[in-house]
């Protein structure tokens, strides 16, 4: 069922992607009264799954998944129909119009993207407003167990104050990019300020370690199931044990180096149940544990507890604007952060570029629309900013093609344009195989 879920999930969203971005081109060409000769989702090679001709277009699902396309008239694509551009230019065809129009057409699809993208932002912000923990509120720090933020100087208990010089104001999923992106966080520990200075390849050293999260809120120890064979049946799942061996423990992170110090023996334990404090005997294995599951509590019952204050601010439609706005914004200068990562071959960044497997692994186990739409959002401006990469078969080499017309005056030959199609489309499908490639050896390595 949970596959389903992410397939599901990732299906739709995809799906929504490729008409959206497919109708930014669709709908400049029809208005420029040029012909469109086809309009799909997914790839119909040999043959299509649905297919129906309304006028002059074909429209139809294709059988494989990796993307979708329109076909104009007129146009070096990817069909590579040379038999009709051989022909004389009629009045219809996309190469007959004016070098303006054609850069219309060939920017609606980056266009739809990211003002989609936009929208699906300020829609949110209407929608859940935002909900988060102020970094202030963050009196005991963060939870650091991941080995490489550790290698590189980050301890349970640091708080972050800025990124790059950018004040920290709250704990959020964007925080964990921001840091992996930095070259200098800064952090107060024990009271006293210290710059942790990014290495180059942090993403490299990222991947040589096993997957755990980054950064994390530090939780209280809280006792999941008992099986009933463990020899600590005195618990009950939803305890919280709050102290070991008379030592307080407030997160479960403290818990843990007591156990460490207490292998093979009973020590007592203070736990919260039902709002009391009981003490009972445990045991503690040979190997630092309890014998029993861990158990999370929800961010209500942690404020309740006092662990946390939770921020929930709500905005109105109008104020949604800028909220979506900026969010938007963000996202999508982040995301060229990682492009320039990714194309600086000393960061290694490179070695963590994914495939279609990858977009669909973002997807959760559980359906969520906040979290579809999120995801959703920053594939459309990913989308949008791949598609305007200047490699020719792309939306971007297209465009720089035009341009070069238009600053010029002078258009490229069509044999110009269909080489430099090919070698892009070779290109494209060089990348494809690597980005895919790169998920098949994470699958295989563990990693």
């Amino acid at each position: 069922m949970d596959i389903v879920i992410k397939l599901s999930q990732f299906l739709l969203s995809l799906s929504l992607l490729i008409i959206l971005h497919e109708l930014g081109h669709f709908i400049p060409a029809k208005l420029f009264k040029t012909r469109v000769e086809k309009f799909y989702l997914f790839f119909d090679v040999k043959y299509s799954l649905i297919k129906k001709k309304i006028g002059e277009t074909e429209y139809g699902i294709g059988w494989l998944p990796l993307g979708g396309y329109v076909k104009i008239s007129g146009m070096i694509d990817e069909s590579m129909d040379k038999e009709q551009m051989a022909l004389p230019p009629q009045p219809w065809e996309f190469r007959s119009k004016p070098a303006w129009q054609r850069l219309i057409i060939m920017l609606g699809g980056v266009t739809v993207n990211f003002i989609l993208a936009f929208i699906i932002y300020i829609g949110m912000a209407f929608a859940y407003g935002d909900t988060y923990i102020a970094n202030e509120d963050l009196k005991d720090g963060l939870l650091v167990e991941n080995k490489a933020m550790q290698k590189v100087g980050f301890q349970t208990g640091d708080h972050i104050v800025s990124v790059d010089g950018e004040k920290i104001v709250k704990f959020d999923n964007d925080l964990t990019m921001k840091v992996i992106m930095a070259k200098e966080v800064l952090i107060v520990r024990n009271g006293t300020e210290q710059a942790i200075k990014m290495p180059n390849d942090f993403v490299d050293q990222l991947s040589q370690q096993e997957k755990s999260v980054l950064l994390d809120i530090r939780m209280p120890y809280v006792v999941g199931a008992v099986a009933p064979d463990s020899k600590n049946t005195a618990l009950q799942p939803k305890d919280i044990i709050i102290a070991l061996n008379g030592q307080p423990t407030k997160y479960f992170d403290q818990a843990k180096a007591v156990l460490e110090s207490n292998k093979n023996k009973t020590i007592e334990a203070t736990i919260l149940r039902d709002e009391k404090e009981i003490k009972v005997p445990v045991m503690v294995t040979n190997d630092g544990k309890l014998g029993i599951s861990i158990g999370r509590l929800g961010m209500e019952s942690l404020e309740k507890l006092g662990y946390y204050k939770v921020s929930k601010q709500e905005f109105g439609f109008l104020e949604s604007i800028p909220v979506g706005i900026t969010r938007g914004k963000d996202q999508l200068v982040g995301y060229g952060k990682q492009l320039k990562m990714i194309f600086s071959p000393s960061t290694g960044a490179y070695k963590q570029v994914g495939g279609f497997k990858a977009i669909f692994d973002i997807f959760p186990k559980t359906w969520s629309w906040e979290v579809f739409w999120n995801i959703t959002a920053l594939l459309s401006i990913m989308l949008g900013v791949m598609n305007l990469l200047p490699i020719p078969a792309l939306d971007g080499g297209h465009v720089m093609f035009l341009l070069y017309e238009i600053i010029s005056g002078k258009k490229p030959s069509d044999k110009f344009l269909e080489n430099a199609q090919m070698v892009g489309f070779v290109l494209l499908i060089t990348l494809l195989l690597f980005a895919n490639g790169n998920d098949i050896y994470k699958a295989i390595v563990g990693k």
